[in-house]
């Protein structure tokens, strides 16, 4: 009787495993997948860089920009006092 338990343990313990191993396997598969459909889609996008958004220089905008020269002083401001505590 007590071994039958037992390996009715195992193959439960087996069984249990199997699945989350296939299951782990699976997501990382197609998690893999989504990313290269992705980036195929979306390759021609270029990224943004922080100095085309902001030039921490001299505060100024990047070209093309409607942020108001106010705005572009506060976060200058905020950059400046963040950089400053470490």
């Amino acid at each position: 009787m007590e071994s039958t338990l037992v390996s009715q343990g195992y193959d439960l313990l087996l069984y249990g495993m199997g699945t989350v191993f296939a299951f782990l396997t699976l997501l990382v598969g197609i998690t893999t997948l989504m990313s290269v459909v992705v980036n195929k889609l979306f390759v021609d996008v270029p990224e943004a860089t922080p100095s085309a958004v902001l030039n921490a220089s001299n505060g100024t905008a990047g070209a093309g920009s409607t942020v108001e020269p106010r705005i572009l002083k506060v976060i200058q401001a905020a950059i400046t006092q963040h950089r400053s505590k470490k």
